[in-house]
């Protein structure tokens, strides 16, 4: 269903106030992108089928294709769900969230490359070495992690929504279902253990901070969240899919 007014409409409408209001050049230069995005201010191209039998011609304008741009990033986003769906096997799918605690916050937004590297480094070592134990799995698996850097209220809170499969290959090449019945993956106070205390570990390696700090971590619960498995692989990357190409 076509939308009434777009972003795009309002920017249009208010073009003479922009610049009174906009902070900084940057956003100013973002904002202008948006506004001209497919618009004969871009020029166009011409699209014309491939079958002889048809020759039709199509002609549309030319893209912005900058990132904070919601008609761009949505075709996007779902370029991304059909790479993905021909990713999935047929089997259930569990959904795990694992997020940085809030006295993390302050090191993350400081040095974000580091940190985010942490994390998907680190989650991944998690649900590789849990499922290859013969009481989960017993196999090797796989997964699909997006990273997350702001909540609902658009605050920053970082964590990382992963899918994964509910099963693995075995030691003799052969698929082996999870013995999580349908509830959870993996026990989620162990995995949030484990989480936190390799994390912490890496922490250590690429900052010199006070051992109260490093101390603060361990008396914090960290969160690791295990849903119940989605049914059916559409459902799992639609899910997923949400938080790919989305700006605050």
């Amino acid at each position: 269903m076509k939308v009434k007014y777009e972003v795009a409409d309002i920017l249009r409408r208010n073009h003479h106030k922009l610049e009174y209001v906009v902070p900084n050049r940057w956003k100013l230069r973002t904002l202008y992108a948006i506004e001209i995005c497919r618009t004969a201010a871009l020029g166009g191209h011409i699209d014309q089928c491939l079958n002889t039998d048809c020759n039709q011609m199509h002609i549309s304008y030319n893209s912005c294709r900058n990132r904070h741009c919601p008609k761009c990033q949505g075709h996007k986003r779902q370029q991304w769900i059909l790479a993905r769906e021909n990713e999935l096997i047929n089997t259930s799918y569990y959904h795990m969230v694992f997020t940085l605690p809030s006295q993390l916050h302050k090191l993350t937004f400081t040095n974000q490359k580091i940190i985010y590297s942490i994390l998907f480094k680190t989650a991944w070592s998690v649900v590789r070495d849990f499922a290859s134990n013969p009481k989960f799995i017993g196999g090797k698996t796989g997964m699909i992690s997006i990273l997350h850097t702001w909540g609902q209220n658009l605050s920053f809170h970082p964590h990382l929504h992963c899918i994964v499969p509910g099963g693995g290959i075995n030691p003799n090449k052969k698929w082996k279902t999870a013995k999580g019945k349908d509830k959870y993956l993996f026990p989620v106070k162990a995995i949030s253990k484990v989480f936190r205390a390799r994390f912490t570990e890496q922490i250590r390696l690429h900052f010199n901070l006070e051992q109260k700090f490093y101390k603060c971590l361990f008396q914090k619960k960290w969160v690791v969240y295990c849903k119940r498995p989605f049914y059916g692989p559409k459902q799992v990357i639609e899910y997923i899919g949400r938080y790919t190409h989305k700006v605050a």
